[in-house]
């Protein structure tokens, strides 16, 4: 029998041991993708985001151009007459859209309304920076649209400004009245409700309009960044364009926190909420689109 040096026992002691650790770590379950990374990446390749991103986009763009057409098409109307006329355009359209778009995107078409849903956890952080990018180029290109067909060179392109209002006073104007909007955006597509047995589109359309016609003699009544946006990139005027971000993603917020913590609390334990901030519901898409869950107007897919 061949004898063995001690040095020789531990170098095959040692290889003995790296080959049982081997064979454990092979034979015990491999740590899976982070999985907000997989969920980001499921909506990435998912058909149905896309799709939700693109009607975003196209309602958008077709909201600035109904809404904007109906502000600077006719100069001859009195002040009020023109205010409600503006006020009707711009709640009948949300409220178009909402109905056509709906089911496909939640037709948000405000960042406000798609800030407030993802602080009241029913989008990704994710879904809700492709919304908004959407919003503002559907903006945009609304605006850019506008621009070329407007009847004068006069005309404002429905430029959001302060009339009389410091821009303190113009923020707490705008806080509120989107304040509104998304509370009732919030509440009316609440799944967890069986009392809604309206029109969810036609009430978040009563609600625009009821927006604008508190603050447009103040403001121009934005309650909607994207809105803002794309006329004050076109004439390339951001005089006080903060107080239309701030006021409304302020307002947006406070009513999602509101609604979610005070008036109807929505998650018992605080890990759930940012599980859901993170990497969105847990039905949001399916990666082969074949998503079969119902959906309710403007709320989240």
């Amino acid at each position: 029998m061949p004898a063995y040096s001690p040095l020789s026992v531990r170098a095959i002691y040692m290889h003995l041991a790296a080959v049982v650790q081997l064979r454990n770590f092979r034979d015990s379950p491999q740590p899976q993708l982070n999985s907000h990374s997989a969920t980001r990446m499921r909506e990435f390749k998912s058909k149905d985001f896309w799709r939700a991103v693109l009607a975003e986009f196209v309602g958008m763009t077709f909201f600035i151009f109904l809404s904007i057409a109906a502000a600077i098409g006719n100069t001859n109307n009195t002040a009020p007459d023109q205010e409600v006329k503006v006020s009707l355009a711009f709640g009948l359209a949300i409220a178009t859209l909402a109905q056509s778009l709906g089911h496909i995107s939640g037709a948000h078409l405000n960042p406000a309304v798609t800030i407030g849903m993802l602080v009241s956890c029913q989008i990704s952080i994710f879904k809700a920076v492709m919304y908004i990018i959407a919003q503002m180029l559907g903006s945009a290109l609304a605006s850019g649209i506008m621009y070329g067909a407007r009847p004068s060179q006069s005309s404002a392109l429905g430029l959001n400004t302060l009339n009389g209002v410091t821009p303190a006073q113009g923020v707490g104007i705008e806080l509120l009245a989107t304040f509104q909007l998304v509370l009732c955006v919030i509440a009316v597509t609440d799944k967890r409700r069986r009392d809604v047995t309206g029109s969810a589109p036609l009430a978040i359309g009563l609600s625009v309009c009821l927006g604008h016609l508190a603050a447009i003699s103040y403001t121009g009544c934005g309650i909607n960044p994207a809105r803002s946006f794309g006329p004050a990139l076109i004439l390339n005027n951001f005089d006080n364009h903060w107080v239309y971000w701030v006021g409304p993603l302020c307002g947006g917020i406070a009513a999602a926190l509101i609604y979610d913590f005070l008036l109807s609390p929505k998650f018992d334990d605080f890990p759930e909420r940012m599980k859901v901030l993170v990497s969105g519901p847990v039905d949001d898409y399916d990666v082969n689109g074949d998503n079969g869950a119902t959906t309710v107007e403007m709320s989240s897919k």
